[in-house]
């Protein structure tokens, strides 16, 4: 008996393709797809980590010698580069175990140290070209009152103490005054007519600023309007009375700029850092949004600096 043929229109399906039209099946085709392509694009995340290791560097062990020989101007002996390299360990071994503890979180000092480390950054990655002389010379000219070179004061002076004469120590100034009139600054008993000073009888070239840090601001500013050739005073300072001698004066005037030229060289540069650095934190505070709370009309701080942030 001939066996019966299975005609076409009644052919038995083949499992398989039901579960290819399942679509739980096209879920986790496109899944391990999806997961596949991931780990090609971020290998890091395939390789363990390895956060118990502290891994030394032989430039970072040169390093260690190196600061060492800097301090005690030798290099050091096996014994001590053990216990810097043990030190350096330690360093690291608290540093880790601190971020784990999150001892890194809200702590003011940690991010000001963050920030001015981010400032050092900025600073190395920002290259400043050398200048041109004419562009150089430009800038010179517009910046040129901040090289003056300042006034120099020669003098000599005969100096009168209130701790040993008191209330007396302006009028023997005066006396003295009267003594030396019309006297050369170098008259041989100049020295005997007042009282020992504790620093210099004589300054030679010497700027108002210098002045100001040995005898006060209104005795160095009392100088510049001083005569030269004649003895004068009494001038008060912050250590007493004082008569005053001028050899010369030489006026503060502007220099031009073969005089400077290093000077606006090294200002230049540092200005133009400046505005690289303004301009990369401008960069990124514009990636942040600021939200400060809503002024409040008793507090003027606050409201000063939601204004503040708000006009940036």
């Amino acid at each position: 008996m001939t066996p019966d043929r299975a005609l076409p229109g009644n052919a038995q399906r083949s499992p398989w393709r039901g579960w290819l039209r399942e679509p739980l099946l096209h879920f986790l085709l496109i899944g391990g797809a999806l997961f596949a392509a991931y780990a090609a694009l971020n290998p890091s995340t395939n390789v363990p980590a390895q956060s118990n290791q502290i891994r030394l560097t032989r430039d970072e062990l040169r390093q260690l010698a190196a600061v060492w020989a800097a301090k005690w101007q030798r290099p050091p002996t096996p014994e001590e580069m053990n216990s810097l390299v043990e030190n350096r360990i330690r360093d690291e071994v608290l540093y880790r175990e601190s971020l784990a503890l999150g001892l890194d979180q809200n702590d003011t000092i940690v991010r000001r140290r963050l920030a001015q480390k981010m400032e050092f950054l900025a600073e190395d990655t920002s290259a400043i070209r050398d200048p041109a002389e004419a562009e150089l010379r430009a800038w010179f000219e517009q910046n040129r009152a901040s090289f003056a070179l300042p006034g120099r004061i020669s003098f000599r002076h005969v100096y009168f103490s209130p701790d040993q004469r008191r209330q007396a120590a302006r009028e023997a100034a005066g006396k003295a005054l009267t003594t030396l009139a019309g006297k050369p600054a170098d008259w041989p008993t100049t020295a005997n007519i007042g009282d020992r000073f504790m620093f210099q009888d004589q300054y030679a070239e010497s700027t108002p600023e210098q002045l100001a840090g040995v005898f006060g601001t209104s005795f160095a500013q009392a100088l510049s309007g001083l005569q030269a050739g004649v003895w004068q005073g009494p001038i008060e300072s912050g250590l007493g009375w004082h008569l005053v001698f001028i050899d010369s004066i030489t006026r503060q005037r502007l220099p031009i700029f073969d005089e400077v030229e290093a000077e606006v060289k090294a200002a230049w540069i540092n200005a133009q850092r400046a505005e690289e650095k303004r301009k990369l934190f401008a960069a990124m505070r514009a990636r942040y949004e600021v939200v400060l709370p809503p002024p409040d009309a008793t507090d003027a701080a606050t409201a000063a600096a939601a204004s503040t942030a708000n006009s940036r």
